[in-house]
């Protein structure tokens, strides 16, 4: 059986927008391409969590630095095949200040880590979906601002760049989804199905 790590933020958690609820199995991306894989011998290791980052501590919240855990993941799951990777939208923030370049550089952070852990390791870097419009707005997430979205927005050709650097499948979520209405930050169950059909694609070439 071949494993397969899923590591991300609330976009592979499965958040539902606007609430603090998880979405099923059956509906959250990570599930999807385990139904169509898991008959080929391939199993899913869902590590989503809401808030996490690429490098950055959250004052506010514990444990979101993904550098901090990947490696011990990495051990603990060991040996993983494969490495779907899509962080970066919890990077774009106010509070991080953080531009498309330099979260960049966290995600080549991440890249390292896995090569360090097992060379052999085929990683699909995904760029995240875009932030919404307004999603800084009363009744939203005021942990962004009007720069944010524009620094999501600049993420599709950072990361481009450093999957050819290290070798690596790549995937921009925001060519397939967009963020829900609901929240203007989180992919709804139509999103959740398309990230998982183009993520498909890519496991599969």
């Amino acid at each position: 059986m071949k494993e397969i790590l899923c590591f991300g933020d609330s976009n592979t958690y499965g958040l539902i927008p606007g609430t603090k609820n998880r979405y099923g199995r059956d509906t959250r991306w990570t599930g999807l391409i385990e139904q169509q894989l898991y008959g080929k011998g391939c199993r899913i290791i869902e590590e989503g969590l809401c808030g996490r980052t690429t490098v950055f501590e959250d004052e506010l919240r514990e444990g979101r630095k993904g550098a901090a855990f990947l490696p011990t993941l990495l051990e603990s799951h060991a040996p993983v095949d494969r490495v779907v990777l899509m962080l970066g939208t919890n990077d774009c923030k106010t509070f991080y200040n953080a531009s498309a370049e330099v979260i960049g550089l966290g995600v080549e952070r991440l890249v390292e880590q896995i090569r360090k852990a097992d060379k052999n390791i085929r990683i699909l870097l995904i760029s995240p979906i875009q932030l919404g419009e307004g999603v800084w707005e009363q009744g939203y997430d005021p942990e962004f601002n009007e720069k944010s979205v524009e620094v999501s927005k600049g993420l599709k050709a950072v990361y481009q760049k450093v999957a050819q650097k290290y070798g690596c499948d790549f995937l921009a979520a925001s060519d397939v989804a967009e963020p829900s209405k609901e929240d203007r930050e989180h992919l709804n169950e139509e999103g959740h199905k398309k990230l998982a059909e183009a993520v498909l694609e890519v496991l599969a070439a």
